[in-house]
């Protein structure tokens, strides 16, 4: 009796709290790293190939904690980046809302991986080997109910508190805090089409995943982190694999090249304008709130009363999005009211909409593009406005 409430106490290790502490921790990053590097990067979006041997620890241990299957997984997420912020997108807070994504993704995640069509349209590509077709998709729940045995049997009672946590780690995380605050709050540096962000510089917790607008913008990359100050742990672990001989990668975001203005644009330019065009755009939206705050400022001294409130609101509008297209319709129509009697923030507007329509065009020749960067980059420096000229010129310094 004596050694069953030993036991029941201390489990086989008899393991002090912070010993318990770290195993938790250590067991829970396992998991984070091998969701972002095995199912996102390596399977998802095919950013890079993995040695046979990782690969297959990897999906058994996201068996053994998590209890997903690589086909729902890849599936789901790659329907996410087809459906991203329109009806479809299996987890998006723009059409769920941000708290039922934050604390309820997983159930969001459960319900998609329901539907048979979502699994045959974007699952393609995943393993179907004889581990997959009777181990892992077939008993997918005897994974963790085997981990919250050994958790009991290290550690006593107390393991189904480890074990628990790991059994949260993924649904919050990922399926609430990447999936929710990724796409709510945090900062830009692309305007992709989507609200997508990154939440913070330093990819740790979460594997690099907090880097998540770095992500939508270059989704097949295998390297999140983009500036020089953020740091992506999951792509240190695939450097370090790499070295080992044990992973390869196959694609990388390109590098921003500026070269020397020309005074004119070729199709290396025109090339390099395409590649690097959410870069350019979220530049433009930051010339652009600048301007705007200068000019909404000058205007303001000037006003009072309802002008002065509406300015206020313009002010706001010009700092909500890179586009016009996200504006919700009240703060267009406050945006609108102040452009059509200011013939400087009318112009930069328009320019905008102009340069994001060149490659929003699908049918056109690559002659043709380069004929409206052309055209783009003369009025621009005809326009008067200093910001344009400026913008203008860098634009022609983009290279493939």
């Amino acid at each position: 009796m004596d050694y069953i409430l030993a036991f029941l106490s201390n489990g086989l290790t008899d393991a002090s709290w912070w010993q318990i502490v770290v195993f938790t921790l250590v067991v829970t990053h396992i998991t984070i790293a091998a969701v972002t590097i095995y199912l996102h990067r390596c399977q998802a979006h095919r950013g890079l190939d993995l040695h046979p041997a990782v690969a297959h620890f990897f999906r058994f241990w996201l068996w053994l904690t998590t209890g997903m299957v690589t086909k729902q997984w890849v599936a789901i997420h790659r329907k996410h980046h087809a459906r991203c912020e329109r009806d479809g997108d299996p987890h998006s807070p723009m059409v769920y809302g941000i708290w039922r994504v934050l604390f309820r993704g997983a159930e969001l995640y459960r319900d998609e991986s329901n539907n048979r069509e979502t699994l045959d349209k974007f699952g393609k590509g995943t393993p179907d080997d004889w581990m997959e077709r009777n181990v892992y998709s077939r008993y997918s729940a005897r994974g963790i109910m085997l981990m919250m045995l050994i958790d009991v049997l290290l550690f006593g009672a107390v393991g189904l508190t480890v074990w628990a946590v790991q059994m949260a780690w993924i649904p919050f995380w990922a399926a609430g805090v990447v999936n929710g605050l990724g796409h709510f709050w945090g900062y830009r540096n692309f305007a992709s089409p989507d609200t997508s962000t990154n939440i913070s510089p330093w990819g740790i917790i979460i594997g690099g995943e907090e880097l998540h607008n770095n992500h939508h913008a270059h989704a097949s990359s295998a390297k999140f982190s983009s500036k020089w100050y953020e740091f992506d742990v999951g792509w240190v672990y695939i450097s370090i694999m790499r070295m080992l001989g044990l992973a390869t990668v196959k694609k990388v975001a390109p590098k921003l090249k500026l070269g020397e203005d020309q005074g004119s644009i070729s199709l290396d330019t025109l090339q390099g304008v395409i590649t690097h065009r959410y870069e350019i755009m979220a530049r433009y939206a930051d010339m652009l709130k600048k301007a705007g705050s200068q000019e909404l400022t000058r205007l303001q001294a000037k006003a009072s009363g309802a002008n002065l409130a509406l300015f206020r609101k313009a002010r706001r509008a010009l700092h909500k999005s890179e586009d016009d297209a996200s504006l919700k319709p009240e703060h267009r129509a406050q945006l609108d009211e102040v452009l059509s009697s200011n013939q400087k923030l009318s112009t930069m507007v328009q320019m905008r909409r102009e340069l994001s329509r060149l490659w929003e065009s699908s049918s056109a020749s690559s002659e043709q593009l380069l004929a409206d960067l052309q055209a783009w980059c003369q009025r621009a420096q005809q326009s008067g406005i200093a910001q344009l000229d400026e913008f203008a010129q860098r634009l022609r310094r983009y290279a493939a």
